[in-house]
């Protein structure tokens, strides 16, 4: 076994000298470099999730591999990775039909720990598949995308998460055109990449819709041509008066709120799509009209992890990064050690951040 010191939640995040137990067959031990505090993380914290503490979280990381199971052939020791929450099996129906991001495999990981507490039992690592809040994760190695030596760990962490869902919830989910319009409802981390993701697909007017003024001065930034304020504009007017009276090609839901997705039925145009990309609590619904719908041709997509594949998706985006049409650094807010933990995610709770990492 190998010590290590993990943050455990327990409201707030508290640590603990924990064992790790060696990778099994297909796995691999990551000793982590930087992890990106991501609101699904905070989702946790609080509470929302309705999982019982203590279970280790943080998911979107990045770091150099240290041990290796049996039958690994992906990664070697020494390789520096993206480590996602992402698994994929390789050969179930969904693998098979390219759709690697709905792999419903059994993974023991699934269900057993690699955790062991100060009195040897099993700590839960179930934090969203990567347990990252820690120096060391175990992982399958299905989750780890080989990185380049020129992009720092700090960078390349955003894209386990939050860059892919963005970005992928407008080229893949929605696959989006040049020229369509998108509007974009929420502009916190996820929200701007994909208003990344509507610029790098060529999309036009890019709308960026908000309650708060200075998270629509960050959109502006990072390529919506419009921005539109909730509480203070009419929203469908707006809209409706940059798509030519019609509604946006695409509308990204990009927050968990229920009213966002109500305004989102709203702005789509005939033959669009809505775009579901925020978790909301497990139970929430929306009422909307069936037939306005039929009639209309729009379509509702479910966008888990904006689509992604990893091993395709996430070497296109560092390449984009490389090339200066992607925004990676432009993202992080604050960087911090493992022991201030808790203020970073303060700092993003009070909505200070768009993105705080822990650097290891």
């Amino acid at each position: 076994m190998k010590a290590a010191v993990c943050y455990a939640f327990d409201r707030p995040l508290s640590v603990e000298e924990v064992r790790i137990l060696p990778p099994q067959r297909g796995e691999v031990m990551v000793k982590l470099a930087a992890t990106a505090i991501c609101h699904s993380d905070i989702h946790f914290l609080s509470g929302a999730r309705d999982v019982p503490a203590p279970m280790v979280v943080g998911h979107e990381a990045a770091g150099v591999v240290h041990e290796v199971g049996e039958g690994v052939t992906l990664v070697n020791q020494g390789r520096r990775v993206v480590v996602s929450l992402l698994r994929s099996c390789g050969r179930c129906e969904f693998c098979i039909a390219g759709e690697t991001f709905l792999c419903d495999f059994p993974f023991a990981l699934n269900t057993e720990s690699r955790l062991r507490n100060s009195s040897g039992e099993p700590l839960p690592d179930r934090g969203m598949n990567v347990s990252a809040f820690a120096e060391y994760a175990i992982v399958d190695q299905s989750q780890l995308v080989p990185l380049p030596d020129d992009v720092q760990f700090d960078r390349a962490c955003l894209l386990a998460c939050g860059v892919i869902t963005g970005v992928g919830a407008i080229v893949n989910t929605a696959n989006t055109r040049p020229g369509q319009s998108v509007v974009v409802v929420g502009t916190g981390g996820v929200g701007l990449n994909a208003i990344q993701g509507a610029l790098i697909a060529g999309a036009n007017p890019i709308i960026a819709v908000d309650v708060l003024a200075e998270k629509l001065s960050s959109a502006i930034e990072f390529g919506a041509t419009h921005t539109v304020q909730l509480g203070r504009d009419d929203v469908p007017g707006a809209v409706r008066g940059v798509t030519g009276g019609k509604g946006a090609h695409v509308v990204a839901i990009t927050t968990g709120v229920p009213e966002a997705v109500s305004l989102g039925i709203e702005l789509v145009r005939p033959g669009g799509s809505l775009v579901l990309v925020g978790l909301p609590s497990p139970h929430a619904t929306v009422p909307f009209q069936i037939r306005s719908f039929v009639n209309s041709g729009a379509r509702i997509l479910g966008s888990p992890m904006g689509s992604t594949r990893l091993r395709e998706d996430v070497p296109w985006l560092v390449d984009l990064y490389r090339a200066g049409r992607l925004k990676l650094d432009e993202l992080i807010t604050g960087r911090y050690p493992l022991d201030q933990i808790n203020e970073a995610i303060a700092s993003t709770q009070r909505g200070e951040a768009l993105r705080n990492v822990i650097v290891f």
